[in-house]
């Protein structure tokens, strides 16, 4: 296994779409299992291939509330609740910085396994906040998006000066 390097914020890549996973082979197993790694050595509790410069729609997540180490490959949200929560996000791309965010609580995820079978499960709670997070992420909005303005800005000047 490979640590990967992450890319720090404002880092282009951080932008980008990622493109479906096609070869549900060796390499893909690799690529999370890499991931994991680089995840555990950052620490963080999730990873998506984005965050190190590769633009696949992959993300590993590793939370007790899930059963440990999950994997998700082409992961979708076909549905979110009305009732939302708020909660505390960062990202393995800005240590150190942290915000409340506001998203749905529950959520219906469609994604694929390492053998490339479809599966759609529900999640609720810190599961459903972190999977948004991921999957934003895959979509290229770094999750500071979805802060008001004034709190980005003000997340933004202490990255900034803790950055020079």
């Amino acid at each position: 296994m490979t640590l990967l390097t992450i890319c720090r914020y404002p880092d282009p890549a951080l932008k980008t779409l990622c493109t479906p996973v096609a070869d549900f082979d060796a390499a893909l197993v690799c690529l999370l299992d890499d991931l994991d790694q680089t995840m555990k050595a950052a620490p963080g509790v999730g990873i998506t291939a984005a965050h190190c410069g590769i633009f696949k729609r992959v993300v590993v997540l590793d939370l007790p509330e899930i059963g440990g180490r999950r994997d998700f490959v082409n992961p979708e949200i076909l549905e979110t609740s009305v009732e939302t929560m708020t909660h505390v996000e960062g990202s393995v791309s800005m240590p150190g910085f942290t915000e409340e965010v506001t998203r749905p609580r529950r959520i219906t995820l469609r994604y694929q396994t390492t053998d490339g079978s479809v599966s759609t499960e529900n999640f609720d709670g810190f599961p459903a906040i972190c999977l948004q997070h991921e999957v934003d992420q895959l979509d290229g909005i770094f999750w500071i998006g979805r802060l008001s303005r004034l709190k980005r800005e003000r997340l933004l000047k202490k990255w900034e000066k803790a950055s020079r």
